[in-house]
Formats: C-alpha cells, structure tokens, sequence
C-alpha cells in the first residue's frame, strides 16, 4: 500500500512539474508576443511579435490627408505629401503590449482582446504652418483684431440688416490646435465648429444699445402685406419698409416719446402711388399682339384698372400698424375683367381698323372673324384707337346724331356714342370703304356676324381698336 501511494505522489509531482514548465514556458513564450485572442485593427496577433504586428498595420493603413470646415461650409484640403506625413505603430504596440500580463495568459483562453490603435505620427511642422498661414478664414479671422470688431445697423438693397461681427468669432490658435490634433489623429475631416473654436466677444454699453435698437428696427420691417396683381404678388417686405421709418436730420432713426420708431409722414402714400402708377392701366399705352401678325402699340381708351389711392392709403397705413399678415387685392375705383399688365386677357373683341377686320377671342381661340366699316376718316370722323369695353347692350336702338336717326337690331356701345352695331344699309364691307363712306365714328358689322356676337360677348368685355 505504501509503494503504491508513493508511486501515485511521483506521478502526482511529475504532473504538477509538466504543467508548471508548461504555464511558465508559455508565460516566456508571451513575454515577448502578444497574448491569445489578440486582434488589432482587424488584424490577428497572437503570439506574434511587434515588427511582425506592425508591418501588417502599415500596409493597411492610408490616410490621404485632411479636410477642414468652418462654420460657413468653406473647406480647405491639406494633403498627406503635402506636409511628408509618415506613421508607424511601433510605439502604440509597445504601450498596449507593456499592458498585458504574460502571466496572466490563461485568462485569455476564456475571453480575447480588441483593440483599436491609431498610428504615432510625424509630418513637416514648418509646411503645415505655411499651409494654414494660407487658408482663406483663418487668414481673415486673424487679420481682425477683436476690438475691431463691431456691431451696426447697415441699409442694403434687402432693407435695414444687422452687422454683428462679435457673434461665433473664431480663435485662431484654438484652431490651429484643432487641425494639428486631427492630423495627428488622422482623421479624415475636422470641424471647426464641433472643435468649439468659435467664441462670442464680450459687448459694449453702446453696442448693447445698438442690439435693442435693432430688435425695433428688425420688428419695424416685418410686414407681411402681399398685394396680389394679377398673376404678380408684390411683397411690402423689408426692402420697401425699410423706407418708412422716419430719420433725424443726423440720419439716425427718429422715435416718438415711448422710444418707438417713428413712421415716416407720406411713407405709404408714396408706396401706394408708385404701386397705382405702375398698375394702372386706364388709358395707358399697351403693347398688343394683333391678329395680322404684328405688335401694335394702342394708347387711350376707357379700359382698364385704376387703384383707389385713397381706400389704399388708409388700409395699408392700418394694415401695416395692426401688423397684419395677408395676401390682399387692392380696391379699385375701376376694375377690368383682369388684373395685373395684362388686363386685356385671353377674352376680347379687337378691330384693326387699318385692314378693317373685327374679330372676337375667348380664352385666346377666335371665334369670330369679320370685314367692319369703321368711321369716316375722309370726314374726320375716324374711329378712335385706344383699348375700351363694352359698357352696355341693347337690342332695337334708334341711333341719332346730326343729320340721322338709324335703326339698329344690336347695339354694344364702347366708347361714348361710339359702339359696334349692325348696319342693314350697308350691302358691303371692309376694304377701303371707311375711307370715304365709313361711319359717323361706329364699327359698322354685319348682321349675322352682329347677332352671333351679341349674344356671346359680356357686359365689360375689352375691346382693342388700332391702326
């Protein structure tokens, strides 16, 4: 019994010798390699040494250089040649290998190690230097000194704007640090504005003034009156407002005893004029496309749209102090059937008195054509050019004037005594006839053709008579 324990303490001790040497010789083994389940960068490295490790971190890795923005979204690219930039990992594998245990190499059966290492970096800090010397806003940003930065109220085309150079400046050095820690890091894009290089600079008593005099300037020009023209909107928005404040002698801005800016006397009513004088069409010169083919100018006539100055003055004045917001048509003292430039619209009778021709459009087809007699011109009585409209329709009329009394089935009178209207004594038309036996100032038309037409144009409808 005594051999037989003895024998099993020799192997026992055989044993526990095995797997000491063995524990240790691995312990050696790691000493100098990595441990078990190690992995860098994607890259397994167990039980191989750090030259080997890095030779194959080095010819993974590229880095092509680095992309700065600023808060605007300009950018500026320094390229990795460019500043001779060289990497290597030698020094980072030391650090990470001097942290593990070689002594501890059994832990790392049950659980391996992941790491993700960033390469130690070298470049020419002197061409980096020159590089940023020349970036367009750190150029700018380090050319202005903070006291020079200022703060104003500045007219532009857009109205009143404010100039707050104070606000997101940037620190220079701050960035410069910035784009050097991200080179060294490798990054691929920096931002300044994530960086936290933009600050804001501390304000003035006269520019803490200048900010709440601001605050009524920029609540001043908010109006949000749209005059609807047609097929135009015409905004009453800052760069119009703008002109309404009320200036000092010295060009400040004038305000009344609640410090409130002061609306400038006859402001609106200059708004409203120029508006009425640029859309009021009434006797305006037009410019027409006529059916022969040609632009004709046609000047005068009774037609068109004419602005209630007036009514406007007193609704935009209230309008613009209640500080409405609305899309609004002016009040017309006259409205034609359209608004805007182009009143005459798709709908309309013309009569082109040179060729004698009459002829009648509905949503731009034509659908009437005819040879009309207009006035004497011989006599001078010639009909007059000019853009008018029908203001009424009758049926069996007695015309008179001076030296007659005529019958007529349809009567659409335009102008005055003058209107378009049937002509039974008249067997022709067209031609030349106007020149010697035309009408006292009529458009004479056929019967037929008049009754078709009578029946379908509107009360208002323009009528475009030229030469």
């Amino acid at each position: 019994m005594k051999t037989v324990l003895k024998h099993l303490a020799i192997i026992l001790c055989i044993v526990l010798v095995s797997l000491m040497g063995t524990y240790i010789g691995l312990a050696i083994y790691y000493h100098n390699a990595f441990a078990y389940g190690t992995w860098i960068n994607n890259v397994y490295c167990t039980g191989r040494s750090i030259e080997e490790v890095n030779a194959d971190l080095v010819q993974d890795f590229s880095y092509d250089g680095l992309t700065v923005l600023d808060k605007d979204g300009n950018s500026c690219r320094i390229a990795a040649e460019e500043i001779d930039y060289q990497f290597d990992f030698i020094k980072a594998l030391e650090i990470y290998q001097k942290q593990q245990n070689p002594w501890a190499w059994i832990e790392s059966l049950y659980h391996g190690d992941s790491r993700e290492l960033h390469p130690v970096v070298t470049y020419d800090s002197e061409a980096l230097a020159h590089i940023l010397d020349g970036i367009p806003f750190l150029a700018v940003e380090s050319g202005e000194s903070d006291v020079e930065r200022r703060i104003a109220i500045i007219r532009t085309n857009h109205g009143y704007e404010l100039l707050n150079e104070r606000t997101e400046v940037l620190n220079v050095d701050e960035a410069r640090e910035a784009i050097v820690e991200a080179i060294e890091q490798s990054a691929d894009e920096v931002s300044l504005q994530d960086a936290g290089c933009y600050h804001d600079l501390e304000l003035t008593a006269p520019m803490r003034e200048t900010l709440a005099l601001w605050e009524k300037v920029e609540d001043f020009q908010q109006c949000g009156i749209v005059y609807v023209m047609g097929d135009e909107q015409i905004p009453v928005d800052a760069s119009v407002v703008c002109d309404w404040i009320e200036l000092t002698e010295d060009g400040g801005f004038a305000t009344d005893e609640n410090g409130a800016l002061k609306l400038r006397e006859g402001a609106v009513e200059e708004f409203v004029n120029g508006l009425a004088d640029e859309y009021d069409t009434v006797g305006a010169e037009r410019q027409f496309r006529a059916t022969r083919g040609d632009i004709v100018k046609v000047e005068g006539g009774t037609y068109g749209n004419r602005i209630d100055r007036e009514a406007e003055i007193a609704y935009l004045t209230d309008a613009f102090l209640q500080g409405k917001e609305e899309l609004h048509e002016p009040v017309y003292s006259q409205k034609a059937l359209a608004q805007g430039r182009n009143d005459i619209g798709s709908t309309y009778i013309e009569v082109d008195m040179g060729e004698q021709m009459l002829y009648y459009y509905v949503d731009g087809i034509q659908r009437l054509s005819t040879p009309v007699v207009t006035g004497n011109t011989s006599r001078r009585m010639g009909t007059p050019s000019g853009v008018n409209y029908v203001y009424l329709k009758q049926k069996n009329r007695i015309l008179r004037g001076p030296g007659y009394a005529s019958h007529v089935d349809f009567w659409m009178p335009v102008k005055g005594n003058i209107g378009i209207h049937d002509a039974a004594w008249r067997r022709k038309f067209g031609g030349t006839i106007y020149q010697t036996n035309g009408s006292h100032g009529c458009i004479n038309t056929p019967g037929d053709v008049m009754a078709k037409l009578y029946d379908s144009v509107e009360v208002g409808t323009p009528v475009v008579m030229f030469y």
